[in-house]
């Protein structure tokens, strides 16, 4: 069974002396109730519902009155009621009773000590707006694919988890690594997907599964729209996605339609709500607060690398290639370092963000920005000679400090370096694996001094 990073949060949310009920957001088919089934194992009972079965689904529709339904759960699923405070209530489809949404808020007022957790597809509810969130009674928590450290971890990589969490990474370590991340690199964070690979060893037999994942974001459409124009709209940008992933996208005429301007941005932010894509938008500051240019072209992300390297059909270029920067002109890795620099963040407005100056005489553009303390660093993903990062020295030479990342094939090091006006600054460089250690890295660089 697959270790997530997620489990600890799950362990504060138990510990906490405020524990509100929790819903788990995210994609479908990232784990979350594989996720929750694990956390389980800390309860002396677990209660579970899926709302898609007619016999779990039965109370809500039958049971009217809330302090009557509550215990009717428990009694259905064989668990005395004086055992609720060493219970997990999952309520696991949560969407198909959209009005089981506004449940928890009495969870919150009424049981304190029972402790729930909610998971399910948001589209229902985004869609037909049939239930609201009971805002200021319920937590959220965001499962994301996994990272390549929980992929690591599922192959039982024990000596390279070792060596991967080592600050900083000793060089002897880095082909190895590098060799694990080009295959995470190419079949993604998907649990299924990686569960298979695990087995199978045969990045082929996976092909039936990706595109069972697909399909299945394309029935929610079909399931939940409230309208044949909405599904087709939905549809369009579903599939037109992960050939965009990676760029800065326009919405009119996104993916060679006909869709007006508003129909593509409200389908975009609909996918955006329930954790598929990601719209990046640009800062034109070098200093903090990060205050994105909603007025700007922005970047897609979409929720998995792997998924986009199916869709685009790249899998097979990328097997023995020696630096990812190679495959479909950077942006497969550029893509990916964003994926693994929030993989750990599971707050639900968490953000990736990247910087532009755009001048007619000089246009630049550093592909992320990562606050570190009261600095808002740079952060490129690039081959090359430090030297010719163009974009990154003109933000370096506005920032008002000197620290400065680069994600690259190479090993750690630290160059001392000088923009073209003669400031100088630290460039940090880092494999492209190290994404999700990034905050102690800058840690070490600061040290380092």
């Amino acid at each position: 069974m697959i270790e997530r990073e997620a489990l600890v949060e799950l362990e504060k949310w138990k510990a906490s002396e405020v524990r509100k009920p929790l819903v788990l957001r995210g994609a479908r088919q990232v784990g979350k109730t594989t996720l929750v089934n694990q956390f389980s194992q800390n309860y002396g009972h677990f209660l579970y519902l899926n709302l898609e079965l007619t016999n779990d689904t039965r109370p809500f529709k039958q049971i009217k009155e809330v302090r009557e339904l509550i215990p009717a759960l428990f009694f259905l699923k064989d668990i005395p009621f004086s055992k609720r405070e060493e219970t997990l209530l999952f309520i696991d489809e949560i969407q198909e009773v959209p009005e089981s949404f506004n449940l928890l808020r009495y969870f919150y007022e009424f049981y304190p000590e029972i402790h729930v957790i909610a998971a399910g597809s948001l589209l229902d509810i985004l869609l037909n707006k049939k239930g609201n969130f009971p805002v200021g009674r319920v937590s959220f928590l965001v499962i994301r694919p996994l990272s390549f450290m929980e992929f690591l971890k599922a192959q039982g990589e024990e000596e390279s988890l070792k060596e991967f969490h080592q600050i900083p990474l000793n060089d002897y370590a880095l082909y190895k690594l590098l060799k694990k991340f080009h295959e995470y690199a190419m079949i993604g964070g998907m649990p299924e997907i990686v569960q298979n690979y695990i087995h199978q060893r045969d990045p082929l037999i996976l092909q039936s599964i990706y595109d069972a994942l697909l399909a299945t974001y394309l029935d929610d459409v079909e399931k939940y729209a409230v309208s044949d124009s909405q599904a087709r709209v939905l549809r369009h940008v579903i599939s037109t996605v992960f050939s965009e992933a990676g760029r800065r996208i326009k919405f009119t005429g996104f993916g060679n339609s006909n869709y007006r301007s508003r129909e593509i941005g409200e389908a975009l932010r609909i996918l955006e709500k329930i954790f598929l894509i990601e719209l990046i938008y640009p800062t034109t500051s070098p200093k903090i607060p990060i205050i994105p240019n909603k007025r700007r072209s922005p970047r897609l992300r979409v929720f998995d690398t792997g998924l986009v390297n199916h869709s685009l059909g790249i899998q097979k270029s990328m097997l023995g290639i020696a630096d990812l920067h190679e495959t479909y002109q950077g942006i497969l890795i550029e893509h990916l370092v964003g994926q693994e620099l929030i993989a750990h963040q599971f707050q639900v407005l968490a953000k990736t963000n990247f910087w532009t100056r755009e001048k007619k005489s000089s246009d630049a553009e550093v592909d992320y920005l990562v606050q570190y303390r009261d600095k808002l660093v740079p952060v490129e993903v690039k081959s090359g000679k430090s030297g010719k990062l163009k974009s990154l020295h003109m933000f370096m030479d506005l920032a008002p400090h000197d620290l400065a990342v680069r994600f690259y094939s190479g090993s750690v090091k630290i160059d001392h370096l000088k923009t073209a006006s003669g400031k100088k600054f630290k460039l940090l460089n880092l494999p492209y694996f190290t994404g999700t250690l990034l905050a102690g890295y800058l840690k070490w660089m600061d040290e380092e001094g």
